[in-house]
C-alpha cells in the first residue's frame, strides 16, 4: 500500500513539473518581442516563402499567442501538411513542417457495374493533387452515395494508400459492389378506404419481381420515396379526403442489406363533398358569371384539388385572353366538418403589376440563344403572363434537343420587375440509326438513317434515309430550316426515289423519282399552313400479264408537276400521342403546272380525344377526300385514292373500293371517306412494360373511278369493322398488334382479319 502511495506521488510531482516547463516554455515563446527571422524546416516541394505566406506572420510581428495560434490554423487550413510544430530559437521562430505526399495514381479496383470515368467523374481527388486523410474519406463516401442511387446498398469501399519515394502515394479505392438492394415489400398502416394493392399503383417505387428486369423502380431510392408521399397525398385529396396525411414513411434495411422493407403510415381522414361554388371579381367591367363555364368544380360532387387547380389554371388563362394582364385567381374556402362539405370561392383580382426585365438562358452550349428566344411567346419589357411562360415552356420542350426544360422567375431590380430564367440541359440530335421489323402489309422491314435535327446549333434539320422492304424501297433527303431569314418561316428542300411493289394488289410496280421545295408558318399558337411544290417521274411498269386492261392502258412514266397546301388547326396536347383536344386538317393539291398529270385532289381530316377516366381515352377521327381531272382527263390509279389496311382494319391493303373482278385489280377511287371510333386502356399490366389495349370500330367506303367495263365493280355502300388490340412500347421497339372482323362488307373486297407490325431501333 505504502509503495503504490509512493508511485502516486512521484506522478504527480512529473505532471506538475511537465506543466511547469509547457508554462515556462510558453512564457519564454510568448514575450512579445519582434520576430527577427521566421525559418521553415522540414519542406521538399512547397517553397519557404509559400509556408510563410499560408501562416499570415511575417518578421516584426511579436511573439504573441493569439498570432500564433492562428498561423498555426492557417498553415494546417491549407491541407498541404500532415503536421506543423513551432519553436523559439532566441528571436527567430522556427517552422517544422510535415507535408502531405502527393497522389501518384488514383484508381479503382473491383468495380464491374460503375464505370471507372463515372467514378473519376464523382470524386474530388486526382493524381498530382495533394493527399489528405479527409479528402480520401470524402470521396469514400461520394463512391457508397453513387452505388446507393444505383440500388446497391450493400456496396463498400475501402481506400489503400501505396507509399513510393520522393513523398508520393498512389490511392486505390478497394470496391465490393454487392448486389442490388432491392424492395421486398411494401406495407401501409392506417388505411380503410383502399386496400394495399390500389395504393401500390399509385407510387413509382414497385415491390420486386422477376418481371420488372427492364426496370429499377424496385431497387430502393430515397428521392423516389418523397415523390411516392407526395403521389399518395394527391391521390387521396383526388377522391376528397382534403384531411389525409402521410405520417411517416420508413424504409428499413434488412440485417443482410439485400433488402429494403418499406412502410407508409397514413391517416385518412373524412370525406368531403364541393359545397356552395362562386365565383367574384373585382376587375372593371369583368362579369364574373360569364366564366363560370370555365369552373369544373360541381356542387354535390366529391372534392377533387386536381380539378380546383384546374379551375383556376382556365380561369387564369380566360381572363388574359380577354385582355387583363395582371391576374391573380385565389380560391376562398369555406370547410363545413359537421357536413363534410368543402365550399370554394373563387376570388378573380387584380395581381401585383409586374414586368419581364430579362430573359436569362443558360446550359445550352451548342444550341445559339436566339434557337430558344424565338419560341418566347413574351419579350423582355412585357407584362408578366403565366399562360405565355407555360406555353413557351412547351414550344421550348417541343424542340426535341434537350433532356430538360427548366423555366423560373426571379426578382428583379425592383419589386414590379421580374427575370425569367430558363435552364436547359442538352441532348444529342444527331441520329445513326438501324431499323429492323416485320409488317404483314409490307413483310421485312429495314432502314437506315442519318439526321441532325440541329445543325451547328441552329435548329436546322438535315435527314437522309433508306427504307427497304418486301415491298417497297426509298431513298428520301430532306433539309429544313424553321426559322427561314429570321422570319417566323419554314422552308425546306426534298429529294426522293422510290420503288413500290404492288404487283398483289394492283398487278404493277411503281418508280418515283423527284423533289420539291416547301414553305409552312404559323398563323397563330394553333393554325398552320404549308404551302410545297413537288415535280417528280412517276413509272408504272412491269405490269403482270394478267393485269387489268385499267393498269395496262396506264404503263409507262408520267411527269407530275404539283402545288399543294396544307392548313391545320391543332388544340391536342401532344402531337404524337394526344390524349385530349382536337385537330382539323384541309390539304389540296393541285396537279398541271406543266407535266402530263392535271387534277384537283383534295382531303380533310379531323380527330377529337377525350379523358373518359384518367387512362382510358376515347376518340373519334373522320377523313374524306376527293379528285377530278382536268378537261376530263382520267386519273392514274398512282394518284387516287386506296383505302384498306391501316386505314380500314379488317381489310387488306387497297382491300376496298373500285375492283377489275377478272384479274382481281384494285383500281383506286376518285371519293372515299373513312372514320373510327376508338377506346384505348391500360391492361392493368407494370405500368413500366408501357402496354395498353384498344377496342376499335372502323367504317368508311371508297368509289368511283374513270374506268368503266362490264368486270369492273363499284359501290358507294359502307363497309364496316370491329375489333380489339394492343401497342407495345418495348425496349426492341414498337409492336403493335390489331385483331379486326369485317361486319359490314361487298362480296369484292379483300379482307385480313388480323394485322401486327414489330420494330427496333439500334
Amino acid at each position: 500500500m505504502w509503495k503504490l502511495f509512493e508511485r502516486l506521488i512521484a506522478a504527480v510531482g512529473i505532471l506538475v513539473a511537465l506543466l511547469a516547463s509547457q508554462q515556462s516554455v510558453a512564457q519564454e515563446m510568448f514575450t512579445g518581442e519582434p520576430i527577427a527571422n521566421i525559418r521553415v524546416e522540414g519542406n521538399q516541394r512547397i517553397e519557404a516563402d509559400t509556408v510563410i505566406s499560408y501562416m499570415q506572420l511575417s518578421a516584426g510581428d511579436r511573439f504573441e499567442a493569439a498570432k500564433i495560434d492562428r498561423a498555426l490554423k492557417n498553415l494546417f487550413a491549407s491541407g498541404l501538411f500532415a503536421d506543423v510544430s513551432f519553436r523559439r530559437e532566441g528571436n527567430d521562430l522556427v517552422v517544422h513542417v510535415v507535408e502531405n505526399p502527393i497522389i501518384n495514381r488514383l484508381a479503382f479496383e473491383g468495380n464491374s457495374h460503375i464505370k471507372d470515368a463515372d467514378l473519376q467523374n464523382e470524386v474530388q481527388l486526382r493524381p498530382r493533387v495533394v493527399y489528405t486523410a479527409t479528402k480520401v474519406q470524402a470521396d469514400a463516401k461520394r463512391i457508397l452515395d453513387i452505388y446507393r442511387r444505383s440500388g446497391r446498398f450493400a456496396a463498400t469501399v475501402e481506400p489503400k494508400v501505396i507509399p513510393l519515394d520522393q513523398n508520393r502515394v498512389d490511392l486505390v479505392f478497394e470496391i465490393h459492389e454487392g448486389d442490388i438492394t432491392e424492395v421486398r415489400r411494401i406495407d401501409f398502416v392506417g388505411n380503410k378506404v383502399f386496400d394495399d394493392s390500389e395504393l401500390r399503383t399509385q407510387i413509382l417505387t414497385k415491390e420486386s419481381a422477376w418481371y420488372r428486369f427492364l426496370t429499377t423502380s424496385d431497387t430502393y431510392d430515397p428521392d423516389r420515396l418523397t415523390v411516392d408521399r407526395e403521389n399518395l397525398r394527391n391521390f387521396y385529396l383526388k377522391n376528397g379526403y382534403a384531411d389525409f396525411r402521410v405520417v411517416s414513411s420508413v424504409a428499413e434495411l434488412s440485417p443482410d442489406r439485400n433488402a429494403f422493407f418499406i412502410t407508409f403510415t397514413l391517416e385518412e381522414g373524412e370525406r368531403y363533398k364541393f359545397g356552395t361554388i362562386n365565383i367574384k371579381s373585382t376587375l372593371k367591367d369583368l362579369d364574373p358569371e360569364s366564366l363560370r363555364k370555365e369552373i369544373s368544380t360541381v356542387e354535390g360532387d366529391w372534392y377533387n384539388a386536381d380539378e380546383v387547380d384546374k379551375t383556376i389554371t382556365r380561369l387564369s388563362d380566360r381572363v388574359g385572353d380577354l385582355g387583363y394582364a395582371f391576374v391573380e385567381v385565389k380560391p376562398e374556402v369555406d370547410k363545413d366538418n359537421a357536413a363534410k362539405t368543402i365550399g370554394l370561392t373563387y376570388d378573380i383580382q387584380e395581381g401585383p403589376r409586374v414586368y419581364i426585365e430579362r430573359i436569362d438562358i443558360n446550359g445550352n452550349v451548342r444550341t445559339l440563344d436566339a434557337v430558344i428566344r424565338r419560341e418566347f411567346r413574351v419579350v423582355e419589357g412585357d407584362a408578366f403572363n403565366a399562360s405565355k411562360i407555360r406555353r413557351t415552356r412547351q414550344r421550348i420542350q417541343n424542340l426535341g434537343f434537350f433532356s430538360k426544360v427548366d423555366l423560373k422567375t426571379l426578382p428583379g431590380s425592383s419589386p414590379d420587375r421580374t427575370i425569367v430564367e430558363v435552364n436547359v440541359e442538352e441532348q444529342s440530335t444527331g441520329e445513326l440509326s438501324f431499323g429492323a421489323g416485320y409488317s404483314t402489309s409490307e413483310g421485312p422491314i429495314g432502314n437506315v438513317s442519318i439526321r441532325e435535327r440541329n445543325l451547328l446549333g441552329r435548329g436546322q434539320d438535315v435527314r437522309t434515309d433508306f427504307v427497304l422492304s418486301g415491298k417497297r424501297s426509298q431513298l428520301n433527303f430532306s433539309y429544313t430550316d424553321p426559322y427561314f431569314l429570321d422570319q417566323n418561316l419554314a422552308a425546306g428542300l426534298d429529294a426522293f426515289r422510290s420503288r413500290n411493289d404492288r404487283r398483289s394488289e394492283s398487278s404493277f410496280e411503281e418508280r418515283s423519282t423527284g423533289g420539291g421545295f416547301r414553305f409552312g408558318w404559323d398563323w397563330d399558337e394553333f393554325l398552320r399552313q404549308t404551302v410545297r411544290y413537288t415535280i417528280s417521274d412517276d413509272d408504272i411498269f412491269k405490269t403482270q400479264s394478267d393485269a387489268s386492261p385499267a393498269i395496262v392502258a396506264q404503263k409507262g412514266s408520267a411527269l407530275s408537276s404539283l402545288v399543294s397546301q396544307q392548313i391545320s388547326y391543332d388544340r391536342t396536347d401532344n402531337r404524337f400521342t394526344p390524349t385530349k383536344g382536337y385537330y382539323a386538317r384541309l390539304q389540296n393539291d393541285v396537279s398541271g403546272l406543266g407535266g402530263d398529270t392535271h387534277y384537283l385532289r383534295s382531303r380533310l381530316s379531323a380527330a377529337y380525344y377525350h379523358p373518359i377516366f384518367e387512362d382510358v381515352i376515347a376518340s373519334v377521327s373522320l377523313e374524306g377526300g376527293h379528285i377530278f381531272g382536268f378537261g376530263g382527263e382520267k386519273i392514274r390509279t398512282t394518284d387516287n385514292f386506296m383505302l384498306g389496311g391501316t386505314s380500314l382494319r379488317g381489310f387488306a391493303a387497297s382491300g376496298v373500293g373500285p375492283r377489275d373482278t377478272l384479274s382481281s385489280d384494285a383500281l383506286g377511287g376518285d371519293q372515299y371517306f373513312s372514320g373510327t371510333v376508338q377506346m384505348s386502356f391500360p391492361l392493368g399490366l407494370p405500368e413500366e412494360y408501357k402496354i395498353r389495349g384498344r377496342v376499335f370500330s372502323d367504317f368508311g367506303s371508297l368509289w368511283k373511278t374513270d374506268f368503266t367495263a362490264p368486270h369492273v365493280v363499284d359501290s358507294f355502300a359502307m363497309r364496316a369493322s370491329g375489333g380489339v388490340g394492343f401497342t407495345w412500347d418495348s425496349p426492341f421497339g414498337p409492336f403493335a398488334f390489331d385483331l379486326a372482323y369485317p361486319f359490314l362488307k361487298e362480296k369484292f373486297d379483300k379482307t385480313q382479319y388480323f394485322s401486327f407490325s414489330v420494330g427496333t431501333r439500334f
